[in-house]
């Protein structure tokens, strides 16, 4: 299981959910509802790309924890095995239900991440004009103003650890506790391992690496989405020192297919600039060896 075999269907789980080629194909029959149509299409066309950005950064991390995890029980039962032959802490069949549950974040979760940045998309966009314009700055200011509120943390919530864990695993009543038949050794074995993920998820270190690979993941966005604000030959001869972030302006309804085409670099497969630009992280890379090492000690045998 790796990420780039996954983007695949994460990006048609959200081209499914946010379905803006249906609205581009209604446009083109000039429609009676034309401006109900864009107002539709501006919000869908934010909130896929940036849910794309946001999945596959969690996506990417979330994978980096289980795999090490998994790896430091390997280790822990090649070296148990050798001893004594004692039973494995993670057999293959455990490793394979562990690992399945990565399909939260590819359907309940990701269907509440869509739910809270399209609403955090209206609130910034909803009443924008579609002939306003924007600069590359003001779009990546925007973007700030999206994220400050999906991140954002309830005045009365003290859980240190970051919101956008609820997204990434089910929540502690795990389905596979209610089975009618009991719970098998494997099955026991498996909630062992989701509980010390979560354990995982729910640390400051996890909140700090996801927030460090969001922050590439938007830089990396509104780097693609720069090539469309470079100035033209008019704006060069006009004003021969445009260099400036801001000195090109697009018309917001010239930015929606822009952004809307994001998706398809963000959750491209072959080859996945973005996601392995967060993979080869410093932040990232670190973060799986501490985690391998902590589930790879003896003491883990103990617990």
């Amino acid at each position: 299981m790796t990420v780039l075999s996954m983007l695949p269907t994460l990006r048609d789980a959200l081209m499914h959910q946010l379905n803006s080629e249906s609205l581009t194909s209604l446009l083109k029959n000039r429609p009676a509802n034309k401006l109900e149509i864009w107002e539709d299409l501006k919000i869908i066309s934010f909130t896929r790309s940036i849910v794309a950005v946001y999945s596959t950064c969690m996506l990417v991390v979330l994978l980096r924890v289980q795999l090490n995890i998994i790896g430091g029980y390997i280790y822990l039962d090649n070296a148990a095995l050798c001893k004594n032959g004692t039973t494995p802490l993670a057999p293959p069949e455990v490793q394979q239900q562990y690992l399945s549950s990565i399909q939260h974040l590819l359907g309940d979760g990701l269907t509440e991440l869509i739910t809270i940045v399209k609403q955090a998309v209206h609130k910034v966009f909803g009443s924008i004009s579609l002939k306003h314009t924007l600069s590359l700055l003001e779009l990546e200011q925007k973007l700030k103003d999206i994220r400050e509120v999906v991140e954002h943390k309830d005045s009365d919530q003290t859980v240190p650890y970051s919101p956008l864990c609820h997204y990434l695993m089910p929540d502690e009543e795990n389905p596979l506790a209610t089975q009618a038949f009991g719970l098998t050794e494997r099955d026991i074995a498996t909630i062992k391992l989701l509980n010390e993920t979560r354990d995982m998820l729910e640390s400051p270190d996890f909140s700090t690496v996801l927030s460090t690979c969001l922050n590439r993941g938007f830089s990396r966005l509104l780097d693609n989405m720069a090539e469309f604000f470079r100035p033209t030959e008019q704006d060069l001869s006009q004003n021969g020192s445009v260099h400036s972030l801001s000195s090109v302006s697009l018309p917001l309804a010239k930015i929606i297919p822009i952004i809307n085409g994001q998706i398809h670099s963000v959750c491209s497969e072959t080859p996945s600039h973005f996601v392995q630009d967060l993979l080869m992280m410093e932040q990232v890379k670190d973060f799986a060896a501490n985690v391998y090492e902590a589930f790879s000690t003896p003491q883990q045998l103990e617990k």
